[in-house]
């Protein structure tokens, strides 16, 4: 179970890790008055990261597999635990990755390879959605962290209070013996 539960946080960190990167021009086009070198310099990035070798790709949709497989893996102990915080964690993951394949994946090959139909207001547009998408993923990735470290300190807790319990139960079997 602690392999699973090191890819599921491994794997999620370096997604996070990703979407910062991605953050660091999404930003520009979300939250500050837009410009054209804003503009700019996010179709590079975003043209940079569509025409990246194909074993980068590979590397990330690997990492997705992983990631999943580690999830699935934790929920089939199918305990309270697993139930609430693994699946959870599943569907919080699923959802970042149904932004990536239906949002993002998209909205790169129009920013990278455009139609000759398309405005740059649109192209524009269409930055300003995979940067809103990049962010709801690291929302539901936050999300997967924050439900694993939830389950560490649930499972931290409970065996706290089972050790003061028996600590009871064995100060009170020791007073029974005394009296005897």
């Amino acid at each position: 179970m602690a392999y699973s539960h090191a890819f599921v946080l491994a794997t999620t960190s370096f997604f996070l890790g990703v979407l910062f990167i991605a953050f660091n021009v999404d930003y520009r086009l979300l939250y500050l008055p837009s410009t054209p070198e804003a503009a700019q310099a996010c179709i590079q990035f975003y043209t940079t990261f569509h025409n990246a070798p194909f074993a980068v790709k590979t590397l990330l949709h690997s990492l997705v597999g992983i990631d999943i497989l580690a999830l699935v893996t934790k929920l089939a102990v199918w305990d309270e635990s697993a139930m609430f915080f693994d699946g959870s964690s599943l569907v919080a993951f699923m959802a970042a990755v149904v932004l990536y394949l239906s949002v993002v994946v998209p909205g790169v090959k129009t920013i990278a390879n455009p139609m000759q139909t398309e405005t740059e207001a649109e192209r524009i547009e269409s930055l300003r959605v995979v940067g809103a998408a990049n962010t709801m993923m690291i929302v539901c990735l936050a999300a997967v962290l924050l439900m694993q470290a939830g389950q560490e300190y649930a499972r931290r807790y409970e065996q706290r209070e089972l050790a003061k319990l028996q600590a009871a139960e064995t100060q009170k079997e020791a007073a029974e013996k005394k009296e005897q």
